[in-house]
């Protein structure tokens, strides 16, 4: 192993995080038992808050940033794991309270690691990365409510994506797409349409008018959603529900409020249901893999990404920050 290598470490700055990049030792990371040689990271919303200090992410601090990270098992004290194993960790509380994946290498609980699908390369899987992830977490919670209605039936009515052009956004649009879904992609970017076709999907509704606080029942339009906003923009696709549909709700990039009433839950059977990718238990992760690893095509992924060095991660947070990524970014931690 290198003697010093690559990192980007928060540390606390007039009360906030900052991101710093910095050389560290194996000795500067934690005594755990499994030691992971990372090939790379992804750049999520969360990152950007953490690095940029606008968001309390970092819960600790001096610590290492990075929610994702996909690698190789290079030592390990674990029965469970072995050196080659090809691993990929989402979340579990990385760069919040734990060191995460802006590093060469790092040590984790053997708990935290899942074993990589063959179909994917470190590449790819942090092209998909929690963003994907969680798209694919949304798909089945919706699916799984739908089979109690008898509802969410592929091409009976649309299904509405917002902040479609964003990490989450792609993957939903893309999975939602391939299972037989018609997708209807909220983004305030009509510069993102011909992308987001190419992900498959058939309609656009211009994010502002999700965005205009309405009455608590509007018409009936969407057989269900992934809404990674939030704000009056959840609470107009809940309003706009079909009888029996439900919304996923995971981010929160437009406000963590919820105006809304419950009229749509009492009236029509409307399901609000959250989404919680940093802790979810091993089964439903490799449930989600598993449909990512089935239905997200590699050429509709070598479409969503880009690959860019550590190096970038500062000026990156702010872009992702201001919402001028489009699709998916992965960070090459050798760089």
């Amino acid at each position: 192993m290198a003697e010093d290598f690559p990192a980007l470490v928060l540390e606390e700055k007039d009360g906030r995080s900052a991101g710093r990049l910095a050389r560290l030792t194996m000795g500067d990371l934690p005594d755990l038992d499994v030691t992971v040689e990372i090939a790379f990271s992804t750049l999520n919303y969360k990152d950007g808050l953490a690095i940029t200090g606008r968001g309390k992410i970092a819960r600790r601090m001096p610590l290492i940033g990075g929610v994702d990270l996909a690698g190789t098992v290079v030592a390990s004290r674990s029965p469970a794991f072995t050196p080659g194993d090809r691993v990929v960790v989402n979340g579990f509380g990385l760069s919040e309270t734990e060191h995460g994946g802006y590093a060469r290498f790092q040590r984790l609980k053997p708990e935290w690691l899942m074993r990589l699908p063959d179909v994917f390369s470190f590449e790819q899987a942090m092209g998909i990365g929690t963003a994907g992830y969680t798209a694919a977490l949304a798909v089945d919670a919706l699916e799984a409510w739908g089979a109690g209605w008898g509802r969410f039936v592929p091409g009976e009515r649309e299904v509405l994506v917002t902040g479609a052009a964003g990490g989450v956004g792609s993957m939903a649009v893309a999975l939602l797409a391939r299972a037989g879904h018609r997708v209807t992609a909220a983004t305030g970017r009509p510069q993102t349409h011909d992308y987001l076709q190419s992900l498959g999907a058939t309609g656009f509704i211009d994010r502002a008018a999700l965005a205009e606080k309405g009455p608590p029942l509007q018409k009936e339009r969407w057989a269900g959603g992934i809404d990674s906003v939030g704000s009056t923009t959840l609470a107009t696709a809940l309003a706009q529900t079909a009888r029996g549909g439900a919304i996923a709700a995971c981010g929160l990039a437009g406000g963590a409020d919820l105006p809304a009433t419950v009229m749509p839950h009492i009236l029509r059977g409307v399901g609000l249901i959250g989404i919680d990718s940093v802790m979810a238990e091993m089964p439903r992760r490799e449930a989600a893999w598993a449909r990512l690893a089935r239905d997200l095509p590699a050429d509709l992924l070598s479409r969503a990404i880009r690959v860019e060095p550590m190096s970038a991660l500062p000026r990156l947070a702010e872009e992702i920050l201001a919402g001028h990524i489009r699709g998916r970014v992965v960070i090459d931690v050798s760089r």
